[in-house]
């Protein structure tokens, strides 16, 4: 055996440039065989702390990437200028009661009626809101799926973002006492019961002491002004009397919102715009109010008319005054 030189050439029986490694560990360089050729990576010797020398990969080879930053290359990921934030989960509600694309279908197959179609409103805090329609156009169904005395074919209602929808028949009965006050075409005040007995009647049901409901019932009654009519039986009352106990009885809970179902249809002109004075006063003390109506006169005491046409919103008019 020699041990000079080995001969310059392809070694006999040795892989070509793109055949495949053979198994095993690479042959371990030791630090007296010199630098790493330019292209090649050398293993880093035992216990040695220096980096791995690497040089640039020659175009089309298969060997190592370099590592390091790529140039041109994208920092890290982070939020995309005027990117759409999360989408809310349910529909989006912005006032004190809202409606999302209600239907009310009546029957069924070919005798089914489409009363209200894909209606969606939103009413807010310390509106006086006036929804009016000819007869047909789907006003009282609609007011009396706002009133939670009947529900929606399909879409939702909520009431200060809670969906009256899903809640049980206990649940709503408690809301309708506590959040809503009505007030009626036709009063429906007890015969035999005086105006501010009437008045006390929804604090019963809310569970008030007598003495704290009397207290309540007197100051609803002031409100209206009534204050000498705490003792007169309806019967004592003229039909503008009524209603303004009607109103009293419909504020003592302070609701969230007073909802009013053509509260001057019973009264004359005169009588009627005396009870449209104390619906405006009470919104200028911050009551909200939703009135039902078909009377364009009635209407634009308002300051927000929507109209409804066979079963759709037609239009949505805030008044300017």
């Amino acid at each position: 055996m020699t041990n000079g030189p080995a001969p310059k050439g392809p070694a006999p029986n040795a892989p070509g440039p793109d055949a495949p490694l053979a198994d095993g560990p690479a042959p371990r360089r030791l630090a007296s065989d010199g630098p790493v050729p330019s292209g090649q990576v050398g293993p880093v010797p035992s216990g040695s702390n220096s980096p791995v020398q690497r040089g640039p990969v020659p175009s089309g080879s298969n060997g190592p990437v370099p590592r390091g930053p790529v140039p041109n290359a994208p920092g890290p990921m982070g939020p995309v200028p005027n990117a759409p934030g999360p989408r809310p989960h349910g529909p989006v509600v912005n006032g004190i009661l809202s409606l999302r694309q209600i239907n009310k279908v009546f029957g069924m197959g070919e005798l089914a009626l489409h009363v209200l179609k894909d209606i969606s409103l939103d009413v807010h805090q310390g509106e006086f809101v006036s929804i009016m329609g000819p007869s047909g156009s789907g006003k009282s169904t609609l007011m009396n799926i706002i009133g939670t005395l009947d529900t929606a074919t399909s879409g939702g209602y909520f009431v200060e973002g809670k969906p009256v929808h899903q809640l049980s028949e206990r649940q709503i009965a408690k809301l309708r006492n506590e959040s809503i006050g009505f007030v009626f075409q036709h009063f429906f005040l007890l015969a035999r019961s005086t105006a501010v007995a009437n008045v006390e009647l929804p604090l019963i049901y809310a569970g008030m002491g007598r003495a704290q409901r009397r207290t309540i019932a007197q100051k609803s009654l002031d409100r209206v002004g009534l204050s000498a009519k705490y003792r007169s039986m309806p019967t004592q009352l003229s039909g503008g009397e009524k209603q303004r106990v009607a109103i009293a009885r419909a504020i003592s809970t302070n609701p969230r919102f007073i909802l009013a179902d053509e509260p001057t249809g019973a009264l004359d002109t005169a009588t009627s715009e005396q009870i449209m004075e104390v619906f405006k006063s009470l919104n200028a003390e911050g009551a909200t109010i939703v009135m039902i109506t078909h009377e364009q006169e009635i209407a634009e005491h308002a300051n927000r008319i929507i109209r409804l046409r066979d079963g759709r919103i037609e239009s949505d008019e805030v008044i300017r005054r």
